[in-house]
């Protein structure tokens, strides 16, 4: 499966193939910040399935740390996805893939969480154990 997504104003434009490796919500302080929302809704693709099909000079890019590098329209500002060199993986914004049907599997860094979410989800403490994290799970 293709999907088209895009920026706010539309100057740069995603082409996502194939299913997502993992969909779910980071409550960590900086992807709060970063989306300006109470949770970042993130689906995590391999990077040969993300490419960018129109407007690539219009993208720039913010490294706060090693682990995220923050990819937005320097147009308009809107995100568009965050790559994780560390994982292997990169995340689009849940938001910028309008035909993706978002089916959240699990709650990362639900330990900095300002939005209580009861929804029979695994909440994980920080990361899986296979990302570096505890893998601890909080109970709801």
């Amino acid at each position: 499966m293709k999907h088209v997504g895009s920026c706010f104003c539309g100057a740069v434009e995603l082409e996502i193939s194939g299913e997502p490796e993992a969909m779910g919500y980071c409550h960590c302080r900086s992807c709060r910040s970063w989306s300006g929302g109470p949770v970042n809704a993130f689906s995590l693709w391999k990077p040969e399935a993300v490419r960018i099909t129109a407007g690539k000079e219009q993208v720039a890019s913010f490294s706060k740390s090693p682990l995220s590098e923050r990819q937005y329209c320097r147009t308009c500002g809107g995100h568009l996805m965050t790559n994780h060199p560390t994982l292997g993986l990169v995340d689009v914004f849940a938001a910028t893939i309008p035909t993706l049907v978002f089916a959240p599997g699990v709650h990362v860094n639900y330990a900095e969480t300002v939005l209580p979410m009861r929804d029979g989800l695994p909440k994980l403490r920080d990361f899986p154990a296979e990302f570096g994290g505890s893998g601890e799970i909080i109970p709801e």
